[in-house]
């Protein structure tokens, strides 16, 4: 978009959010230039965050960005870590506003190679650091350190990255100590789609790392594409009779009614037994932020209902 009179930009500014391409309140027009100032005083790039991985990543950081994609949906999908108020909403990630990222002058964009169709439109307002936490056969925990680091070092706060990632290793530690008594069945990783079929988080999902950090078994052993498999049918949970189900971001309301209907759900081993249990929400294509919030979920629902 051309330059003009600091009242057009805002104006046009005004006219697309309210048009509903941006969700957030701005609090006043955007500062001009591509810097922002840290309590430091050192000068730190205006970011902006399409891809929601790297959104957290930052935000782990304690960088806020300027601007990012799909917040509300951010805030009832992922919740954590929250997002602040004033931070514009880009809209969806695959196609965001372009107009309004340019308006909000960004110093740097965080994206990942999920979106690498849009890249060449996105380095033409402000350099891209593009970085893969998924990828065949390697572990999303350490590729999300390594682009924790990767930022922190962007943005003049090695430091900071090395403070987050020892406090990571250190929850988990803890977690992983609270809940061996649990060592002794494996668990499914699941999303329930509908009163019939599921997905289940192998080894190479966020979710299978971190488990195996926390020294549980999964007992959805089989290959995978990115990081799930699906959609497998209800009866494949009865494959290890002997393993509790770990049911991430609940149950949709759709398939809780059909589920309460079915007779192979309640026959299943697992929900038999009382060996189901729910998740609040979390993001599976998360960054470091999202590994914890599952590894405290999943430590506060098994201690919570107990060994069994």
């Amino acid at each position: 978009m051309p330059d003009g009179p600091a009242i057009d930009r805002r104006a046009f500014l005004r006219r697309a959010l309210l048009g509903g391409v941006g969700g957030a309140c701005l609090g006043g027009a955007f500062p001009g230039g591509a810097l922002m100032a840290d309590p430091a005083g050192r000068d730190l790039p205006r970011l902006a965050a399409i891809d929601w991985a790297m959104l957290e990543t930052a935000l782990a950081l304690g960088l806020a960005p300027v601007a990012a994609c799909e917040l509300v949906r951010y805030r009832e999908d992922a919740v954590r870590p929250p997002v602040p108020e004033g931070v514009v909403d880009l809209g969806l990630r695959g196609s965001p506003n372009f107009e309004l990222l340019q308006l909000v002058q960004p110093g740097l964009i965080l994206s990942s190679p999920w979106y690498a169709q849009i890249e060449p439109r996105l380095s033409a307002i402000a350099p891209v650091m593009s970085l893969a936490i998924y990828g065949t056969g390697e572990s999303p925990w350490d590729r999300a350190v390594t682009a924790l680091h990767a930022l922190a070092r962007r943005v003049g706060r090695p430091g900071t990255a090395e403070a987050v990632e020892a406090e990571a290793a250190a929850r988990l530690w803890v977690l992983r100590n609270r809940l061996s008594a649990f060592s002794d069945r494996p668990l499914y990783l699941v999303e329930i789609g509908d009163a019939r079929h599921f997905r289940a988080f192998g080894p190479d999902s966020m979710f299978g790392d971190v488990l195996a950090r926390l020294g549980l078994e999964n007992a959805w052993d089989r290959p995978t594409e990115y990081s799930f498999a699906a959609p497998l049918p209800l009866e494949r949970l009865a494959e290890r009779p002997e393993a509790r189900i770990i049911a991430l971001s609940g149950i949709p309301p759709v398939a809780r009614a059909g589920l309460a209907r079915s007779v192979l759900w309640h026959h299943l081993p697992a929900v038999a037994g009382g060996r189901l249990h729910l998740l609040d929400k979390v993001n599976p294509y998360g960054g470091l932020p999202s590994g914890l919030r599952f590894a405290d979920l999943l430590g506060q629902v098994l201690t919570e209902w107990g060994t069994g």
